[in-house]
């Protein structure tokens, strides 16, 4: 019971997140800034950030559904944690791993989306309803192709467990590399669901002031822009999972120091990304992500499917 409380509260869990978190969301703005010109924000701005939004009043509208309101920012944050605990850290096994923790992990961070689209829905602002009804279109164009991308890595492996995942494709490491097409869809995926440029659409702050997050304040703020930043880390975790399974040895201290690098090095390549793409609207991110990435994420299918019967023969 101690052990597991540990893993759940320090770490890997919500105490290791959430500074690793803060410091991923320092290292996307300072990178960003730096991409563009601009000096870009200290070190410790995300984390005083965090701090002052706890020491403002939390303020709930009088028509909002007060229960629904507060809860969405803690079922979101809890669910990208637990996701985080199935993926491994510094060797090809995770704390809590099973034959079928890579459907698992899916299933959980998909429900932040749906969490914000909640909370925006019931703060009764016409603002958060357009975000939040932005957010979970947003959820059934690029959630497709991002499943398709990561279960064909799976498919390959011919197992459901991400564990094992890594564990063949560190075996094999060259054919990790026919998973490339995969791992391109998986990333642009990524963007969308962290709702990040050219995929911010719901939050589009010159458009709806903060979408979903309008009516949020205080420590209920403070709690879902940890969400966003946990949520990219843990999903550049399982694409660095699922598609870098290199550097893990007999060593857990240097494969948790490639973990980390990893997990940085996608989160530059998203970075990179939203520098050099502007905001596109909600009709050319559906019609991008079902005519571009979807024939993309079936074609890497194809090729892991056509793979694999080379390799079982």
């Amino acid at each position: 019971m101690l052990a597991s409380l540990i893993y759940i509260l320090i770490f890997p869990g919500f105490a290791f997140l959430g500074v690793f978190g803060l410091f991923a969301e320092f290292f996307d703005r300072k990178l960003y800034a730096r991409l563009q010109n601009r000096v870009g924000p200290p070190w410790f701005q995300p984390f005083a950030d965090f701090i002052k939004l706890l020491g403002k009043e939390e303020i709930v509208p009088c028509d909002a559904n007060p229960a629904m309101f507060t809860l969405v920012p803690v079922i979101a944050l809890s669910t990208v944690v637990a996701a985080f605990l199935y993926i491994p850290l510094w060797n090809t096994t995770s704390l809590l791993s099973f034959n079928g923790d890579i459907i698992v992990i899916l299933y959980l961070l998909t429900i932040p989306t749906l969490a914000f689209f909640i909370g925006g829905w019931y703060s009764s602002s016409l603002f958060a309803r357009i975000g939040s009804v932005r957010a979970v279109t947003q959820l059934f164009a690029y959630e497709v192709p991002l499943f398709i991308g990561i279960l064909s890595a799976a498919l390959l492996a011919n197992t459901w467990s991400l564990s094992e995942i890594m564990t063949f494709y560190n075996k094999s490491p060259v054919l990790a590399l026919f998973n490339i097409l995969g791992f391109g869809v998986s990333l642009i995926a990524l963007l969308g669901k962290l709702e990040k440029v050219p995929f911010d659409i719901p939050e589009a702050e010159t458009e709806i002031v903060a979408g979903a997050f309008t009516e949020y304040s205080g420590k209920f703020l403070a709690l879902l822009r940890l969400t966003l930043d946990v949520e990219m880390v843990a999903g550049a975790a399982l694409l660095a999972a699922v598609f870098l399974p290199f550097g893990l040895g007999a060593n857990p201290v240097i494969g948790f120091i490639f973990f980390i690098a990893k997990v940085l090095f996608v989160i530059a390549l998203i970075t990179l990304l939203r520098t050099v793409f502007a905001r596109l609207r909600i009709d050319q991110m559906i019609s991008f992500c079902w005519k571009r990435m979807v024939p993309v994420a079936i074609l890497q299918l194809l090729i892991c499917l056509i793979l694999k019967g080379v390799i079982q023969r």
